[in-house]
C-alpha cells in the first residue's frame, strides 16, 4: 500500500452482558470501530470483510457493502467512527478482517483491521 492510500482502522471491544445468555452459549460483544485516512489522498470505504472466530474455533464470515449503512468518504486527516456488535458462542473470541477502500484517483486498496479480542470481564488477564 502506498503512502498516499493508507487507513488506520482501530477497534475498541466491550461486553454486553444485558445481551448475552451465557447458559445458551450466547455471548453478545459491541465493539466501536475507528477509521482515520493517515494517507495524503481522500478515499471512500466500498466493503467490509471480517472473520469472527470463538474460542471453539467457529469462523463467521461476514461481507457486505459500507457500514452502519454508509459508505464514509474520508478526506486526509479525517476519521469515522461507528459501533456494531457480533455474537459468538464463548466468552472469549476474536475478530479481524479488511475493509475495501477506493481513492479520489480510482485505485481500490485494502485497510486492513487488526485482530482483536472479545472477552467477558475476568476471562483473560
Amino acid at each position: 500500500m502506498s503512502e498516499k492510500n493508507k487507513v488506520l482502522v482501530e477497534a475498541q471491544p466491550y461486553y454486553i452482558e444485558a445481551q448475552s445468555s451465557p447458559e445458551q452459549n450466547r455471548y453478545v460483544f459491541a465493539y466501536t470501530i475507528t477509521i482515520t485516512n493517515v494517507g495524503s489522498t481522500p478515499a471512500k470505504l466500498l466493503t467490509r470483510h471480517w472473520l469472527i472466530t470463538d474460542a471453539n474455533g467457529k469462523v463467521q464470515e461476514v461481507n457486505g457493502e459500507g457500514v452502519v449503512g454508509e459508505n464514509p468518504h474520508l478526506s486526509p486527516g479525517d476519521s469515522f467512527r461507528y459501533t456494531s456488535a457480533a455474537m459468538i458462542e464463548t466468552p472469549v473470541g476474536v475478530m479481524q478482517g479488511k475493509y475495501q477502500m477506493q481513492s479520489d484517483a480510482g485505485e481500490n486498496f485494502n485497510a486492513a483491521i487488526p485482530k482483536f479480542t472479545l472477552s467477558i470481564p475476568r476471562t483473560l488477564h
